[in-house]
């Protein structure tokens, strides 16, 4: 975590400056994955053009260029644009077929939910053996900094907050582990970039039968090759105008529904119901469904998924400033805990990816709703084939859902070890 006096420091505060380097960042990327050069090619080929997006901003806050705490580009670019590429890349899918997957997709969520809450408490009781004097006492306890890891591992930051409250984890230890949380989810968001770059070649690791997936995906590109022409300026303003038309809609219906639940129900907060976030991302999904029937579909044609990805690009440029590799070095026993605890979900996904012959699409999309959450999980769908991120944004809404219960529950199994250990 970046301390005040660091924050103060940053080069650049202003963030259309930032949003600037953003852009010339991803026309870099794309600029230089576009070359003929042999060895250009080969580079491109180990490191995928959207890892580069994701992990260059983030040097710019490892090196105090910026400080993420103080920008508002991220806010800007989930409670905008997020919502906005899930309508346009929704209503240019094929619901039906997205839906005809199969269980996989839910038995990989699920071993992902498990994965956290076994790999915490293992994470715990292995740091209670080799350094008792780490596991602290009263709200500093590290135990009720990690429930709220589970709490954002399995749900997202709403479930995070929950289990704050529930726990009451001191202000020391949830900041650490904040930034435990960030950086470790987001190195394995960069994994999981990488294997959607190289899903072919995890998929035979796998021995994956991937007809469900590659049927989806075939069908979508089928589409659009057929309905493909050049845009024209009114089809460009129809996109944005469908687009930005659902986020205010969105956004209009989400604020009051939150406030409402969470005035109206005490089990509210439990589900997440009381997050705007949540249902603004539910909302938007659910509008571009709906239009998915309609003649709005035939947007796909001019480009309505290309336009959604430009902005996942930009969303996944602004979740890499949030990664500060350097905060590793402030606190690393604490990230090694983390990184142990992330291994054993990982390990676990794996297992089960290989056991059921699942698609890697699966493996990172399961992972990613429960570690990323409604932010990260359809990004990390799109960037398989921009016409499954509404899989993802499904299981994400599945872990706001069950976050709160499950990742209470772990804390208790956590809270027990921690008294073993006293």
């Amino acid at each position: 975590m970046q301390t005040e006096t660091e924050a103060a420091t940053a080069l650049i505060t202003n963030d259309a400056v930032v949003l600037g380097l953003l852009a010339v960042i991803l026309g870099g990327v794309f600029w230089a994955s576009n070359l003929a050069h042999p060895w250009v090619k080969r580079f491109f080929t180990v490191i995928p053009a959207l890892l580069l997006c994701y992990f260059l901003p983030s040097l710019l806050t490892t090196f105090g260029v910026v400080d993420p705490e103080t920008s508002r580009l991220y806010f800007i670019a989930s409670r905008f644009l997020l919502p906005a590429a899930l309508v346009l890349l929704t209503v240019s899918a094929d619901l039906p077929a997205v839906i005809g997957l199969g269980p996989k997709a839910l038995i990989m969520f699920a071993t992902g939910t498990i994965g956290v809450m076994i790999g915490g408490p293992v994470a715990l009781l292995l740091t209670s053996w080799i350094a008792p004097d780490l596991m602290g006492a009263g709200p500093e306890a590290i135990w009720r900094g990690m429930a709220t890891v589970a709490g954002s591992w399995i749900g997202g930051s709403a479930n995070q907050t929950a289990l704050y409250e529930i726990y009451g984890a001191g202000p020391d230890v949830f900041s650490i582990w904040i930034a435990v949380d960030v950086v470790v989810a987001n190195i394995w968001m960069a994994v999981v970039l990488w294997i959607a770059a190289n899903q072919r070649r995890v998929d035979k690791l796998f021995r994956a039968d991937t007809t469900a997936v590659d049927r989806v995906r075939d069908k979508a590109e089928a589409y659009e090759t057929e309905n493909a022409r050049i845009p024209s300026l009114k089809d460009l303003i129809f996109i944005v105008a469908v687009a930005f038309g659902a986020v205010g809609l969105s956004h209009a219906i989400a604020d009051p529904l939150s406030a409402w639940f969470g005035e109206s129900f005490a089990w509210a907060q439990r589900l997440s119901f009381d997050s705007s976030f949540f249902w603004l991302v539910l909302i938007a999904t659910v509008i571009g469904v709906v239009l998915s029937f309609t003649g709005a579909r035939k947007l796909q044609g001019p480009g309505a998924a290309k336009v959604g990805s430009v902005f996942v690009y930009v969303l996944v440029a602004t979740v890499g400033l949030n990664m500060n590799i350097g905060a590793i070095l402030d606190s690393p026993v604490y990230f090694l805990i983390g990184g142990v605890w992330m291994l054993i979900h990982v390990a676990l996904m794996f297992g089960m990816a290989f056991l059921i012959r699942s698609p890697s699409f699966f493996l990172g999309v399961g992972s990613m709703a429960n570690i990323g959450g409604a932010a990260s999980a359809p990004v990390a769908a799109a960037a398989f084939h921009p016409s499954l991120a509404p899989v993802g944004v499904l299981l994400a809404v599945v872990g706001y859902i069950i976050g709160t219960a499950a990742a209470w529950f772990t804390g208790l199994v956590m809270m027990q070890i921690a008294a073993g250990a006293g």
